[in-house]
């Protein structure tokens, strides 16, 4: 029976590029490092952070192959594998190289709005066909549709290899409900940053954060006091990320967290198109924040 390991702090990994729109191999190797050093439990790759949809499939396979050798088995690496078309999906599970990976996270189908029951049998076909432990993922500001509690509870029950879910509905309601009727072996895990502090106070297991990717350690701490029943100096620290919470999001992600990480000196404030960098007043807000948290 499989259990989660994706527990803590979770990296949703960003792709940095050049000015000329090729990937930043060199400075994805120095936030991998700088992720390892400063508290970073698992990473998350290739999956809505990392801007897949964007890259070609020699790209994400040169990715996976770079973020395996650099990680080293230091900690576990949770990769993307998801879509619209259950057949398609299962098809991919089954000719990618797993090796060196922990886990797959799956986002619900997007754009076709499938049924409960629909949503359950894509992800029953998923769990099926990988030889991996599966983490759902459900994220209905993306998709435009909500996994139910009521389907992943059935679903963690039914599907001995779906070990956790990463909840993005923006429900704390929803996680409650998922918390109390789970198998103990199943875990929630945060898609959501500013919602991090409550969720681990239900019971949630972990984050899978975007504003990880600048600042792991800083983070890490928050939701380790959390773990250890210090909730005080914890929440301290999530009042301290609450304004760069909306800043990060106000114009798309990963857009905020490439202009941190610009302004941080470690990458090319680079995105491909449809998305575009965060605005300069943005960027400006963000700035400020980051010195004060620095001091």
């Amino acid at each position: 029976m499989a259990h989660n390991i994706f527990k803590g702090l979770g990296i949703a990994l960003i792709t940095p590029f050049t000015s000329d729109g090729s990937i930043d191999y060199d400075a994805l190797k120095r936030i991998i490092a700088y992720q390892l050093d400063n508290g970073a439990d698992f990473l998350c790759i290739l999956a809505t952070t990392g801007e897949t949809p964007c890259l070609t499939k020699n790209e994400k396979a040169a990715i996976k192959e770079l973020v395996v050798d650099e990680v080293a088995g230091k900690i576990p690496i949770l990769m993307g594998c998801g879509g619209n078309n259950t057949q398609a999906v299962v098809e991919e599970i089954q000719e990618t190289d797993w090796k060196g990976i922990s886990g797959v996270l799956s986002v619900c189908p997007y754009y076709n709005k499938p049924s409960q029951e629909g949503l359950y049998r894509h992800f029953k076909a998923i769990a099926k066909a990988s030889p991996l432990p599966v983490v759902l993922y459900n994220v209905p500001g993306r998709t435009g549709i909500n996994l139910k509690a009521g389907t992943t509870v059935r679903l963690a029950e039914d599907c001995e290899n779906i070990i956790a879910i990463k909840e993005a509905g923006g429900s704390l309601e929803q996680v409650d409900e998922i918390i109390k009727n789970k198998p103990d072996r199943f875990d929630v895990i945060s898609g959501d940053d500013a919602l991090t502090f409550p969720m681990i106070a239900s019971g949630a297991a972990g984050v899978i954060s975007v504003i990880g990717n600048a600042l792991p350690k800083e983070f890490s701490r928050m939701i380790r006091l959390e773990f250890n029943g210090e909730y005080e100096a914890a929440r301290k620290i999530h009042h301290r990320f609450t304004e760069l919470y909306s800043l990060l999001f106000v114009d798309g992600n990963p857009a905020g967290v490439k202009a941190l990480l610009h302004e941080m000196g470690m990458i090319e404030n680079e995105l491909r198109l449809p998305l575009v960098p965060t605005r300069i007043t943005t960027m400006q807000k963000m700035a400020d924040i980051l010195k004060e948290l620095r001091i």
